[in-house]
């Protein structure tokens, strides 16, 4: 009795384990582009209450496609109606980005957006990809 007892305990916990290793896994949505910037091989994930502020993180490479144009490339995320956090690039460049975006005030977030852009000055607006939402399931 004492055996079977402990294997029940040890399949759920290892069936627990499993599903919160499912819930923690990485998405891979595609990449964001937009005239001259390209967010690639980007993934996200929700990190769970009590880890990185229960936020949204995400993490891929941001190239600047149109390096002759000296316009610099740059990603905004944002979450649950605080303002957009920017995540700058580098002319030329392609850089690595791996970044949590949270609400300070929570113990974690519900909704994100994020998208790609580029810098075109002061004169001219910036072009950014369509925004992408994601929510915590």
């Amino acid at each position: 009795m004492r055996k079977l007892m402990t294997v029940a305990v040890a399949m759920g916990l290892f069936l627990g384990g499993a599903g919160a290793a499912a819930a923690d896994s990485w998405r891979h949505p595609g990449a964001l582009t937009t005239t001259g910037a390209w967010f690639t091989d980007w993934s996200y994930t929700w990190e769970p209450r009590g880890r990185n502020h229960g936020g949204f993180h995400f993490k891929g490479d941001l190239v600047d496609r149109k390096p002759e144009d000296g316009h610099n490339v740059y990603v905004q995320a944002k979450v649950e109606g605080y303002s957009w956090n920017r995540f700058n690039g580098t002319q030329k460049r392609t850089v690595a980005l791996d970044k949590v975006v949270y609400d300070g005030a929570a113990q974690y977030t519900r909704t994100a957006d994020i998208r790609v852009c580029r810098d075109r000055g002061s004169l001219r607006p910036d072009n950014c990809s369509h925004l992408k939402s994601y929510q915590r399931s």
